[in-house]
Protein backbone atom coordinates (compact mmCIF):
# COMPACT_ATOMS: atom_id res chain seq x y z
CA UNK A 1 0.00 0.00 0.00
CA UNK A 2 2.93 2.23 0.95
CA UNK A 3 4.54 1.68 -2.31
CA UNK A 4 1.42 2.71 -4.55
CA UNK A 5 1.19 5.62 -2.87
CA UNK A 6 4.62 6.80 -3.63
CA UNK A 7 4.52 5.87 -6.48
CA UNK A 8 1.04 8.26 -7.12
CA UNK A 9 2.64 10.89 -5.75
CA UNK A 10 6.30 10.65 -7.18
CA UNK A 11 4.74 10.23 -10.54
CA UNK A 12 1.55 13.01 -10.15
CA UNK A 13 4.21 16.13 -8.35
CA UNK A 14 8.03 16.49 -9.10
CA UNK A 15 8.34 18.43 -5.81
CA UNK A 16 6.63 15.89 -3.63
CA UNK A 17 8.80 12.99 -5.67
CA UNK A 18 12.31 15.04 -4.31
CA UNK A 19 10.53 15.55 -0.69
CA UNK A 20 9.69 12.05 -0.87
CA UNK A 21 12.97 10.96 -1.83
CA UNK A 22 14.70 12.16 1.05
CA UNK A 23 11.84 11.55 3.99
CA UNK A 24 11.59 8.22 3.15
CA UNK A 25 8.20 6.05 3.42
CA UNK A 26 5.02 7.82 4.43
CA UNK A 27 4.14 6.06 7.82
CA UNK A 28 0.49 7.57 9.54
CA UNK A 29 -0.70 5.26 12.23
CA UNK A 30 -3.89 5.57 13.22
CA UNK A 31 -4.22 6.30 17.10
CA UNK A 32 -6.30 4.11 19.68
CA UNK A 33 -9.68 4.44 18.12
CA UNK A 34 -11.50 5.26 21.49
CA UNK A 35 -15.69 6.63 21.69
CA UNK A 36 -16.15 9.55 18.96
CA UNK A 37 -17.19 11.24 22.28
CA UNK A 38 -13.74 10.82 23.83
CA UNK A 39 -11.74 11.89 21.02
CA UNK A 40 -14.05 15.01 20.92
CA UNK A 41 -13.92 16.11 24.64
CA UNK A 42 -10.03 15.18 24.45
CA UNK A 43 -10.07 17.35 21.32
CA UNK A 44 -11.48 20.17 23.24
CA UNK A 45 -8.95 19.86 25.76
CA UNK A 46 -5.73 20.29 23.64
CA UNK A 47 -7.60 23.44 22.20
CA UNK A 48 -4.95 26.15 22.93
CA UNK A 49 -2.80 24.39 25.10
CA UNK A 50 0.54 23.02 25.13
CA UNK A 51 -0.06 18.42 25.36
CA UNK A 52 1.32 18.62 28.77
CA UNK A 53 -1.57 20.99 30.16
CA UNK A 54 -3.99 19.33 27.90
CA UNK A 55 -3.14 16.10 29.71
CA UNK A 56 -3.25 17.42 33.42
CA UNK A 57 -6.66 18.76 32.72
CA UNK A 58 -7.57 15.40 31.21
CA UNK A 59 -6.32 13.65 33.87
CA UNK A 60 -8.06 15.48 36.61
CA UNK A 61 -11.30 15.20 34.83
CA UNK A 62 -10.55 11.27 35.22
CA UNK A 63 -10.06 11.53 38.52
CA UNK A 64 -13.34 13.98 39.69
CA UNK A 65 -15.27 10.80 38.00
CA UNK A 66 -16.29 7.87 40.47
CA UNK A 67 -15.80 5.00 38.38
CA UNK A 68 -12.41 6.49 37.56
CA UNK A 69 -12.31 6.11 34.07
CA UNK A 70 -12.88 8.91 31.57
CA UNK A 71 -16.90 10.28 31.77
CA UNK A 72 -19.63 9.41 29.76
CA UNK A 73 -22.42 11.96 27.89
CA UNK A 74 -24.40 11.28 30.88
CA UNK A 75 -21.88 12.21 33.76
CA UNK A 76 -20.78 15.76 31.81
CA UNK A 77 -24.04 16.95 31.74
CA UNK A 78 -24.72 15.78 35.38
CA UNK A 79 -21.41 17.46 35.95
CA UNK A 80 -21.62 21.09 37.75
CA UNK A 81 -20.05 23.73 35.73
CA UNK A 82 -17.50 24.45 39.04
CA UNK A 83 -16.32 20.98 38.53
CA UNK A 84 -15.61 21.35 35.64
CA UNK A 85 -13.80 24.61 35.59
CA UNK A 86 -12.09 23.22 38.74
CA UNK A 87 -10.23 20.78 36.68
CA UNK A 88 -9.06 23.46 34.47
CA UNK A 89 -11.20 23.98 31.27
CA UNK A 90 -12.22 27.48 30.52
CA UNK A 91 -15.56 28.65 30.33
CA UNK A 92 -16.09 28.10 26.86
CA UNK A 93 -15.18 24.91 27.05
CA UNK A 94 -17.17 23.42 29.96
CA UNK A 95 -20.06 25.19 27.10
CA UNK A 96 -18.24 22.88 24.12
CA UNK A 97 -18.25 19.50 26.63
CA UNK A 98 -21.79 19.98 27.54
CA UNK A 99 -22.54 20.61 23.98
CA UNK A 100 -20.54 17.25 22.94
CA UNK A 101 -22.57 15.25 25.68
CA UNK A 102 -25.81 16.18 24.71
CA UNK A 103 -25.33 15.69 21.11
CA UNK A 104 -23.93 12.08 21.34
CA UNK A 105 -27.01 11.29 23.58
CA UNK A 106 -28.95 12.10 20.84
CA UNK A 107 -26.95 10.47 18.35
CA UNK A 108 -25.56 13.52 16.52
CA UNK A 109 -22.60 12.34 17.56
CA UNK A 110 -22.63 8.96 16.43
CA UNK A 111 -20.87 5.48 18.22
CA UNK A 112 -17.52 4.70 16.76
CA UNK A 113 -18.89 1.93 14.81
CA UNK A 114 -21.67 4.14 12.60
CA UNK A 115 -19.07 7.35 12.49
CA UNK A 116 -16.83 4.55 10.30
CA UNK A 117 -19.52 4.07 7.94
CA UNK A 118 -19.93 7.50 7.33
CA UNK A 119 -17.78 9.73 4.32
CA UNK A 120 -15.79 12.09 5.13
CA UNK A 121 -17.67 14.90 4.36
CA UNK A 122 -20.80 13.66 6.03
CA UNK A 123 -18.93 13.16 9.29
CA UNK A 124 -17.49 16.92 8.95
CA UNK A 125 -20.80 17.99 8.32
CA UNK A 126 -22.26 15.99 11.38
CA UNK A 127 -19.75 17.30 14.48
CA UNK A 128 -19.20 20.76 13.47
CA UNK A 129 -22.66 20.86 14.82
CA UNK A 130 -21.15 20.45 18.27
CA UNK A 131 -20.00 23.40 19.67
CA UNK A 132 -16.17 24.25 19.62
CA UNK A 133 -15.60 21.90 16.75
CA UNK A 134 -14.19 23.04 13.52
CA UNK A 135 -13.75 21.65 10.66
CA UNK A 136 -9.32 21.22 11.04
CA UNK A 137 -10.67 19.16 14.42
CA UNK A 138 -12.75 16.58 12.81
CA UNK A 139 -10.15 16.54 9.88
CA UNK A 140 -7.56 15.62 12.56
CA UNK A 141 -9.81 12.82 13.84
CA UNK A 142 -10.57 11.51 10.12
CA UNK A 143 -6.45 11.27 10.10
CA UNK A 144 -5.43 10.45 13.20
CA UNK A 145 -8.24 8.07 14.54
CA UNK A 146 -10.10 6.65 11.19
CA UNK A 147 -7.06 6.23 9.18
CA UNK A 148 -8.69 8.45 6.65
CA UNK A 149 -6.23 8.39 3.46
CA UNK A 150 -7.66 11.31 1.59
CA UNK A 151 -7.60 14.42 3.50
CA UNK A 152 -6.54 17.27 2.80
CA UNK A 153 -6.14 19.97 5.87
CA UNK A 154 -5.64 23.21 3.86
CA UNK A 155 -6.41 25.60 7.17
CA UNK A 156 -3.87 23.51 8.91
CA UNK A 157 -0.76 26.11 9.48
CA UNK A 158 1.42 23.07 9.49
CA UNK A 159 0.30 21.61 5.67
CA UNK A 160 0.41 25.14 4.45
CA UNK A 161 3.86 26.34 6.15
CA UNK A 162 5.01 22.64 4.60
CA UNK A 163 4.43 23.61 1.31
CA UNK A 164 5.73 26.91 0.95
CA UNK A 165 8.80 25.67 2.34
CA UNK A 166 8.96 22.86 -0.38
CA UNK A 167 7.49 24.44 -3.29
CA UNK A 168 9.57 27.51 -2.78
CA UNK A 169 6.89 29.85 -2.29
CA UNK A 170 7.21 33.47 -0.84
CA UNK A 171 4.12 33.51 1.18
CA UNK A 172 1.63 30.72 2.45
CA UNK A 173 -0.42 29.24 -0.01
CA UNK A 174 -4.50 30.24 0.05
CA UNK A 175 -6.49 27.40 1.45
CA UNK A 176 -8.47 27.36 -1.97
CA UNK A 177 -5.28 27.85 -4.20
CA UNK A 178 -3.63 24.81 -1.80
CA UNK A 179 -7.01 22.19 -2.17
CA UNK A 180 -7.33 23.22 -5.84
CA UNK A 181 -3.36 21.77 -6.17
CA UNK A 182 -3.58 19.52 -4.25
CA UNK A 183 -6.18 17.39 -6.32
CA UNK A 184 -3.09 15.98 -8.07
CA UNK A 185 -2.66 14.02 -4.84
CA UNK A 186 -6.15 12.20 -4.97
CA UNK A 187 -6.94 9.94 -3.24
CA UNK A 188 -3.58 9.91 -1.15
CA UNK A 189 -4.11 13.65 -0.07
CA UNK A 190 -3.36 12.15 3.70
CA UNK A 191 0.27 11.00 2.72
CA UNK A 192 1.00 14.07 0.73
CA UNK A 193 -0.36 16.37 3.93
CA UNK A 194 1.85 14.03 6.16
CA UNK A 195 4.85 14.95 3.61
CA UNK A 196 4.53 18.35 3.85
CA UNK A 197 4.42 18.45 7.72
CA UNK A 198 7.88 16.75 6.78
CA UNK A 199 8.83 19.24 5.13
CA UNK A 200 8.99 21.62 8.10
CA UNK A 201 11.60 19.19 9.60
CA UNK A 202 13.49 18.93 6.58
CA UNK A 203 13.49 22.90 6.86
CA UNK A 204 14.86 23.23 10.12
CA UNK A 205 17.33 19.88 9.71
CA UNK A 206 18.43 22.68 6.42
CA UNK A 207 17.80 19.07 4.23
CA UNK A 208 14.87 20.62 2.66
CA UNK A 209 15.42 19.73 -1.22
CA UNK A 210 15.11 22.83 -3.67
CA UNK A 211 11.96 22.73 -5.69
CA UNK A 212 12.73 21.29 -9.28
CA UNK A 213 11.59 24.25 -11.14
CA UNK A 214 8.84 27.44 -10.21
CA UNK A 215 5.52 26.14 -8.72
CA UNK A 216 2.78 28.06 -10.11
CA UNK A 217 -0.36 28.41 -7.81
CA UNK A 218 -3.87 27.93 -9.38
CA UNK A 219 -5.97 31.30 -9.43
CA UNK A 220 -8.82 30.62 -6.93
CA UNK A 221 -11.70 33.84 -6.65
CA UNK A 222 -11.40 35.62 -3.21
CA UNK A 223 -14.36 37.06 -1.51
CA UNK A 224 -14.28 40.78 -2.16
CA UNK A 225 -14.90 42.74 1.47
CA UNK A 226 -17.70 44.69 1.14
CA UNK A 227 -16.95 48.47 0.61
CA UNK A 228 -18.71 50.49 3.72
CA UNK A 229 -21.99 52.40 2.67
CA UNK A 230 -20.81 56.36 2.66
CA UNK A 231 -23.51 58.63 3.96
CA UNK A 232 -25.88 59.54 0.48
CA UNK A 233 -25.09 63.59 0.18
CA UNK A 234 -27.42 65.72 0.75
CA UNK A 235 -28.57 67.11 -2.48
CA UNK A 236 -27.13 70.91 -2.62
CA UNK A 237 -30.45 73.46 -2.69
CA UNK A 238 -30.13 76.10 -4.98
CA UNK A 239 -32.01 78.99 -3.20
CA UNK A 240 -32.39 81.83 -5.36
CA UNK A 241 -31.14 85.41 -4.70
CA UNK A 242 -33.83 88.20 -4.00
CA UNK A 243 -33.22 91.70 -6.08
CA UNK A 244 -31.86 94.09 -3.53
CA UNK A 245 -34.99 96.34 -2.22
CA UNK A 246 -32.99 99.54 -3.65
CA UNK A 247 -32.68 97.72 -7.00
CA UNK A 248 -36.23 97.04 -6.97
CA UNK A 249 -37.24 101.02 -6.08
CA UNK A 250 -34.87 102.47 -9.12
CA UNK A 251 -36.27 100.49 -11.66
CA UNK A 252 -39.83 101.41 -10.33
CA UNK A 253 -39.26 105.12 -10.65
CA UNK A 254 -37.95 104.87 -14.17
CA UNK A 255 -41.08 103.70 -15.42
Amino acid sequence: MTKMIIRHLSASDPVMAALIRVVGPYVLEADENPHPFQALAQAIAHQQLNGTAAKTILGRLILNCESGSFPTPLEIIRAPADSLRAAGFSYSKVAALKDLAEKTLTNVVPDGATLAALGDDEIIERLTQVRGIGRWTVEMLLMFRLGRPDVLPVDDFGVRAGFQAAYGLTSMPHPKALLAFGERWRPHRSAAAWYLWRALDLKREKKLPAPPRKTLMPRVRRRRKKAAKKPARKAAVTVARKPARKKIARKAARR
